[in-house]
């Protein structure tokens, strides 16, 4: 973080947003470095933004629980989810029917699918669609709806009611935030969708960056018991993955 000088109430407020939509946590210490401030001021002005619903604090810092655009996702962390998306590939059919979400980690797996036969994909994600017109042997559908600009995808009950018809062998996804119980998305009509993918999805397979560990978001998208495959860039062995073991049929 680079070093502001002392700001205004507001501009504060407005620098902690933009580093905590960029970066989706922030520490403590480092903002009130960063803004020439005491760690008690940026303790107040995150609890201010966490009344909005948008940041909740943690111990040492806050982290982000608003919706975050495609584009700050995809700078977050993107050699572990070139990782993730490795470790997935083997369990993309070459041909068959299956289904992606919107998220960024399936926008990697979606770059790395190669070699296809005659393989379908139906996503709800504006920009893994458009990725997939270049994939030989790939037949993308979008699933139709409204345009959510939050998250570069497509939501609303158009969406649900076409998932609703259609069957997948596999359904691959994210998730905004995984604990022992389920998954969970920031918004309310993500996770309607990630829900309707499943209900039509044989399997369930879920990749997701482990720091979304342990923490839980806005809206409850998928129930635990529910995932078949789990993901994460760690090795399938790592002690933080020994609750997911014990609830979840395969960890890589």
């Amino acid at each position: 973080m680079t070093r502001m000088g002392s700001l205004a109430g507001e501009e504060r407020r407005k620098w902690l947003l933009d580093e905590l939509q960029t970066s989706q946590s922030i520490a403590l210490t480092e903002a009130a470095a960063a803004l020439g401030v005491s760690e008690m001021t940026v303790r107040r002005d995150l609890g201010e933004l966490e009344k909005t619903g948008i940041a909740r604090r943690v111990r040492g810092g806050a982290v982000y629980s608003g919706p975050v655009s495609f584009e700050g996702r995809e700078r977050s962390h993107a050699a572990q989810k070139r990782a993730i998306a490795e470790k997935l590939l083997p369990l993309v059919p070459t041909r068959g029917v299956i289904a992606m979400d919107s998220s960024t980690t399936m926008h990697r797996l979606a770059q790395s699918i190669t070699g296809s036969d005659d393989l379908t994909v139906v996503t709800n994600g504006l920009i893994t669609f458009q990725v997939l017109q270049d994939r030989p042997g790939v037949t993308a559908i979008l699933t139709g709806g409204a345009a959510d600009k939050r998250s570069d995808s497509l939501v609303g009950p158009v969406a649900t009611a076409f998932l609703d018809d259609m069957r997948f062998t596999s359904f691959f996804a994210s998730a905004a935030a995984i604990d022992e119980k389920a998954c969970y998305e920031d918004t309310l009509e993500e996770a309607q969708v990630k829900r309707a993918f499943a209900r039509s999805a044989a399997q369930i397979v879920i990749g997701a960056h482990s720091e979304k560990l342990g923490r839980n978001a806005t809206a409850t998208a998928l129930k635990l018991p529910s995932i078949d495959v789990l993901a994460t860039e760690l090795s399938a062995s790592d002690e933080n993955l020994a609750p997911y073991r014990a609830l979840i049929a395969t960890v890589r």
